[in-house]
């Protein structure tokens, strides 16, 4: 392993999506969504910890998720565990990371990756990585990973790269695209040059500091104000003076827009941002009528193509559904149609506004 080598696990959002056994207090990372065994943050760490040394991995999330990382991650060291005071996008996450880092090894490379998404296959993703951090470490690129669109999906954001490979298997980016609608998405597949954004990023410490200063200003000048703080005893009270003062914008708006040396990797490592139920949906084993079933005590009488979760031990019998969404937890139980998930954030904001926040 590579002691220059680094990675930061984002791992503070609160995974509304995936409502209601993702919950505030305890959001989707930690859970164990599609039933393996592990949660989704102890398979990201694992998946790194296999070509990344240990002390060079660091978890990213919100004050109120670090006694949890603790719990799930036992082995990490106490010191790589980041708290951030409030969330703030993307941008001010990774920023504190490469701060922190350009004050250890400005030189090193460093992986930024979401603590919540899947990936079935590790050998073909470590590649992806030693492909990225090699060139990083040789140019001034940024680099983002692309997946190679399977189906002209809408809910993921697209990269188009120029045809002209810069190095093998390297591209460089001519435009990012937000979720598309769906004509705009099969012209997108049917052109050959575009890919989905994975949003896991890779770039040297300081180049990354360099694009802060030069595309995201006031945000630097608020953290090397501090810089002098990082690694010792005051880093906490110099990042709880520093976040009130960040902008609430992701990486990928504030820097990955604006850049012109932005690279892509084009990758198939069975990817997967596991964003919402049918994402769980898609990635689990099915049964002869195409349901999805995690949990025990469940009974299916002529339903079809249903994702069903649930956490309780009592009985559950579905009868002729077909392509809902059914999550059974303590306090919650959750019916909705698969092609409405989306919808979920809406219901938990009504939920808030009618009920409080007794089941969020």
């Amino acid at each position: 392993m590579n002691k220059n080598h680094f990675v930061a696990i984002m791992a503070g959002g609160i995974g509304s999506r995936f409502w209601p056994m993702s919950r505030t207090n305890y959001p989707k990372q930690f859970l164990d969504i599609l039933g393996t065994g592990r949660t989704l943050i102890q398979e990201t760490y694992h998946r790194f910890a296999e070509f990344i040394p240990n002390e060079n991995i660091y978890i990213v999330t919100s004050e109120e998720y670090v006694p949890i990382v603790k719990e799930q991650l036992p082995g990490m060291s106490p010191e790589n565990i980041l708290s951030e005071p409030s969330r703030k996008n993307t941008a001010p996450c990774i920023a504190y990371i490469a701060y922190k880092l350009d004050r250890i090894n400005p030189k090193g490379s460093l992986i930024c990756a979401p603590a919540d998404h899947l990936i079935t296959d590790n050998i073909a993703f470590k590649k992806v990585c030693y492909e990225a951090l090699n060139f990083v470490s040789k140019h001034n690129a940024l680099i983002t990973l692309g997946i190679k669109p399977t189906n002209p999906n809408t809910g993921y954001g697209y990269i188009q790269f120029d045809p002209q490979a810069a190095s093998d298997n390297v591209y460089k980016v001519k435009t990012f695209t937000e979720k598309p609608s769906l004509e705009i998405a099969k012209t997108f597949l049917a052109s050959g040059e575009f890919l989905w954004n994975a949003g896991i990023f890779v770039w040297q410490v300081r180049n990354i500091v360099r694009a802060f200063e030069k595309y995201l200003p006031e945000m630097h000048e608020v953290f090397i104000a501090e810089e002098h703080a990082f690694n010792t005893k005051g880093e906490k009270e110099a990042i709880e003076r520093i976040y009130p003062l960040c902008t609430n914008i992701s990486i990928d708006y504030g820097i990955m827009e604006k850049a012109d040396n932005v690279y892509v990797i084009p990758s198939s490592f069975g990817w997967s941002d596991l964003g919402a139920w049918n994402s769980a949906y898609e990635n689990m084993d099915k049964d002869n009528l195409g349901n999805a079933i995690a949990g025990d005590n469940v009974t299916v009488i002529d339903a079809k193509r249903n994702m069903v979760h649930v956490e309780t031990d009592r009985l559950i019998v579905l009868q002729g559904l077909e392509e809902f969404i059914v999550v059974d937890t303590e306090d919650v139980l959750l019916v909705c149609k698969r092609d409405r998930e989306q919808d979920i954030k809406e219901y938990v904001i009504e939920i808030k506004r009618n009920k409080g926040e007794k089941y969020l």
